[in-house]
């Protein structure tokens, strides 16, 4: 269950698009528009604030493909993360990668929400790992195609 609590009474509750969605639309609760500058960062806030239910998920914030392929408007941190112990209102930081101002809308849909469950192992130094065939090779160690 997601528990989700409106913070502002004209907040917009997460809402899927289509029965096969992976991701909870998040939606813009705005009074006015708001512009982000082309090459720069804007908060946006949903007005809302979520309870995942577990500390086995996160909730992750994606990029919508229409504004960010359209529009060149993204997640400034490619995604956002939302702890299972975060109660605060779920903000949305986008950047504009374009050369054109853009402007979103009160009650645009902005982002979307998936939840995924999280790996929680304990952390154990060692002296040594495990040997793979691509051992310390980094960036390209495994070739162009």
């Amino acid at each position: 269950m997601l528990n989700v609590k409106r913070l502002r009474p004209a907040a917009l509750l997460p809402k899927r698009a289509t029965a096969g969605s992976a991701g909870y639309d998040l939606f813009a609760c705005l009074e006015e528009a708001l512009v982000i500058p082309a090459g720069e960062t804007r908060m946006v806030p949903t007005g809302i604030a979520i309870d995942v239910g577990s500390s086995e998920l996160a909730a992750f914030i994606f990029a919508r493909s229409g504004i960010a392929v359209k529009h060149g408007v993204a997640p400034a941190n490619c995604v956002g993360v939302v702890d299972s112990d975060s109660r605060g209102e779920v903000m949305v930081g986008l950047h504009n990668h374009s050369s054109k101002d853009y402007t979103i809308q009160p009650e645009e849909r902005v982002a979307q929400l998936v939840l995924m469950p999280v790996a929680l192992p304990q952390v154990q130094e060692c002296e040594e790992l495990s040997d793979t065939g691509r051992g310390a090779g980094g960036f390209g160690s495994t070739g162009k195609l």
